[in-house]
């Protein structure tokens, strides 16, 4: 399973080589253009592509007007869509480690050329991971945005906008030259070193420095600051150096809110070996800062016990459903009174962690409105856990910290919670079919982005969306462009594509992939 490392929890960068086009390098813009004009959108309609989405509705126009009313959002479904911009997430190597101990950007021409082929083909912009791990990277509040300035900059002369996906994650790889890619920060990475509990930990004890603990959000652990007040001031910072691009250059901010930038635990380590798809995964709630504050959650319920540990009966990282007790049938499982009390706590905090972070956010773009209506969006991302969608349980979402299952709708606490923020959401899975996934694993990719979708217009907030695989063929980017505009549902705002390297400007890629864009450029 060929998966991108931001659209699910799978991460294989080290599988796909140099991320910059040799083809875009020696392709100028008189050969692209006529590489373009030579296409045609017609063999994505062949095989009755159109009868077999069923987009027959006309002339339905839904408004909630209650909703309307109550929201700073609207949702209007049409038989005519809206076009929708495709933006191209920048390769996972565009940075890397000087000799010394800086960071860079490598290969600078080799991007500008690539940007403008993007540009040629119709691509709207890029999406530009912002680490935070590289511009406060030495020092806590001393902030270089020295790369970035140079890198938005090239991204303007390429007549591109951009998302900016502000990441206090990590996105360190192996790769055959060893581990390469970006840190946290190095003086967080000091503080951890003597402190392993300022990350997550599984019940062995293992952690991993991918991202900080939910747990230490308040505690002032960081230079005298908590953790909260790090990703604070980190924003603040960014929309103060970048104020004048905002709106313009800058059309979508996505504030990094766990693993790979997404709403998550990182319950399917896949990086360290840990985990392998269809596994369970394991709650990530071991961690001295996050027991604390389960065994107040258990003591306010006159429930001490119930703080002692988390599940005990729920398996490992890589079990099937039936190894694992608590997420079937009996005594202590997930519909027990004690399983409802220690999902809730263990979803409720994820919440609260982007609900803290997001208000934070929210109030600082408040002023970038043209119209009453906001210039800009504000973004938060949802991991794509399909496996064991199709039972009772849904155990590899609990783990995730979604507290979702046949009887329980566990996007819908979720949505309420951007809705308050006027924050879009960015979902995954858009290039996934049921049909294409393992019987086996009781995936539904399909009812999963039904699910994510209905209780998104309930609230009314804003989609966006990104692909979960790395595909290149007809048949994904169909399903791209059918989940993107089909009628009956929200218009997805923007799509993310995940993400630049050379395999994209291959001849039958690129030929693929011209078209797609045609078609999410048009209205429908």
């Amino acid at each position: 399973m060929a998966t991108v490392e931001s659209g699910g929890v799978v991460c294989r960068c080290r599988e796909m080589g140099s991320c910059f086009p040799g083809e875009a390098r020696f392709q100028g813009k008189q050969i692209i253009k006529k590489n373009l004009s030579s296409f045609s959108t017609i063999p994505f309609f062949r095989n009755g592509f159109v009868d077999r989405r069923r987009l027959t509705a006309r002339n339905n126009r839904i408004i909630r007007m209650e909703a309307r009313e109550k929201s700073r959002s609207k949702i209007v479904n049409s038989s005519r869509r809206n076009k929708v911009p495709v933006f191209m997430m920048l390769p996972v190597d565009v940075f890397e480690t000087g000799p010394s101990g800086k960071m860079r950007i490598p290969r600078f021409k080799a991007i500008r050329a690539s940007l403008n082929a993007l540009k040629v083909a119709g691509v709207h912009g890029v999406a530009v991971e912002v680490w935070w791990g590289v511009v406060e990277r030495f020092s806590p509040l001393s902030y270089d945005w020295f790369l970035y300035e140079h890198l938005f900059k090239l991204v303007s002369d390429c007549g591109l906008k951009l998302h900016a996906a502000l990441s206090f994650h990590s996105n360190m790889r192996s790769t055959f030259r060893g581990k390469e890619g970006v840190s946290l920060p190095q003086w967080i990475l000091e503080i951890g070193a003597h402190n392993r509990d300022i990350y997550y930990q599984d019940q062995k004890g293992m952690s991993n420095d991918d991202y900080l603990t939910l747990g230490v959000d308040n505690f002032p652990l960081f230079s005298g600051r908590t953790a909260l007040e790090c990703y604070g001031d980190f924003i603040l910072s960014f929309v103060n150096k970048f104020d004048h691009l905002i709106g313009d250059l800058i059309e979508e901010i996505s504030i990094g809110l766990g693993p790979s930038g997404e709403l998550r635990y990182p319950a399917h380590p896949f990086e360290d070996g840990r985990w392998r798809f269809p596994g369970i995964g394991e709650f990530q709630c071991y961690d001295k800062y996050m027991m604390d504050d389960l065994k107040m959650a258990a003591c306010r319920v006159g429930k001490p016990q119930w703080g002692e540990r988390g599940p005990q009966n729920a398996g490992g990282y890589n079990s099937s459903l039936s190894a694992a007790p608590f997420f079937k049938e009996g005594d202590e499982n997930f519909l027990s009174d004690y399983g409802h009390f220690f999902l809730e706590w263990y979803s409720g905090r994820l919440i609260h962690h982007a609900d803290a972070i997001l208000e934070k956010a929210a109030q600082l773009l408040k002023k970038y409105k043209k119209n009453n209506l906001p210039s800009v969006i504000l973004v938060a991302k949802l991991g794509g856990i399909y496996w064991w969608y199709n039972t009772v349980s849904h155990p590899a979402e609990l783990t995730a910290g979604y507290y979702n299952t046949e009887s329980r709708d566990g996007y819908d606490p979720v949505t309420s919670m951007l809705s308050r923020h006027g924050a879009a959401l960015h979902i995954p899975c858009l290039e996934m079919a049921d049909s294409e996934t393992p019987a086996s694993c009781f995936c539904s990719p399909e009812r999963l982005l039904k699910q994510i979708v209905g209780t998104s217009e309930q609230n009314v907030i804003h989609l966006t969306g990104r692909n979960t695989n790395e595909r290149f063929d007809k048949d994904g980017f169909w399903q791209i462009h059918y989940n993107c505009c089909r009628p009956l549902a929200a218009v997805v705002k923007s799509f993310t594509f995940f993400r630049m390297n050379d395999k994209i400007f291959r001849l039958e890629n690129w030929n693929n992939f011209l078209p797609f864009i045609r078609m999410m450029s048009t209205d429908h």
